[in-house]
């Protein structure tokens, strides 16, 4: 299942256009800066988030996108529209862009029915098989007395969830410290097998009453919630094999379409 998504969403992303919001985050000589821009200059750093970003941080990227409207302005007020090379590019963009728009209309032309998506669904029924999920907490020191430690203090505690939390954001040396040790869903096979093996032992509300050895050093665990393996439904699966049988027929579509154009046009190849 989780590769079926993943594959969808992968797809899918070939083909979408990124939508331009109205917001504002700056004004240039009366001209808006606004996501588009931001996203532009954000293209060049990997899984770069804005609103992740912290206050100094995001006053960096808005002094670059002022500063890139200003030096295109500079650029057109100098001419540049005139050089044989801008003309070029500039054609370039017009062709990617027409193609980029055409490919979204050609896709979003695609319609698929309801027993269509139901006799997938069926078809490959393990596709959508779910494994057992935990939701849990954790908090990883560096010894075993620092762990059994911690896990004195929650045995004293009244509520222990919250104690729990308390704990993780003041001892925990792992990444989810600051968050009280959450970790959300996860499978069997996401963690390692001894942290696996603790945490679906537990029942939900309790902890690990002994510190659990793991190659990254003591976990105290606490389990959230637990989801028994089972089938995923097909009004839940249905978004993502909608998105995947509309991408399988774009693909049929889009080469059926190349074909057609390649057996029309003057084509040669230079060795």
């Amino acid at each position: 299942m989780k590769k079926f998504l993943v594959g969808s969403a992968l797809a899918l992303s070939l083909i979408a256009t990124t939508a331009l919001q109205a917001k504002t985050y700056a004004t240039v000589n009366g001209e808006a800066i606004t996501d588009s821009d931001i996203g532009a200059i954000l293209q060049v750093i990997p899984g770069a988030n804005f609103q992740a970003l912290n206050k100094e941080q995001q006053k960096k990227i808005i002094d670059q996108a002022i500063e890139k409207r200003l030096l295109a302005k500079k650029a057109m007020e100098e001419g540049i529209e005139k050089d044989p090379k801008f003309k070029e590019a500039l054609e370039k963009i017009k062709k990617d862009l027409a193609l980029e728009i055409w490919m979204k209309k050609q896709f979003d032309a695609i319609k698929l029915s309801e027993s269509e998506m139901k006799d997938f669904y069926k078809k490959n029924s393990k596709m959508f098989k779910r494994p057992a999920m935990a939701k849990a907490r954790h908090i990883l020191l560096k010894t075993k007395k620092e762990a059994e430690a911690v896990i004195k203090e929650l045995n004293k505690a009244k509520n222990k969830e919250a104690k729990f939390i308390e704990l993780a954001k003041a001892k925990s040396t792992g990444p989810s410290g600051p968050n009280g040790g959450e970790l959300g869903w996860f499978d069997k096979k996401r963690m390692v097998k001894e942290f696996s093996d603790a945490a679906f032992k537990l029942k939900k509300g309790t902890y690990t009453k002994k510190p659990v050895k793991t190659q990254f050093g003591y976990h105290v665990i606490f389990l959230e919630d637990i989801k028994p393996a089972g089938t995923v439904s097909f009004e839940e699966a249905k978004p993502s094999i909608e998105q995947n049988l509309k991408v399988k027929k774009f693909q049929a579509k889009i080469k059926e379409i190349s074909k057609q154009l390649k057996s029309k046009a003057d084509i040669k190849i230079n060795n």
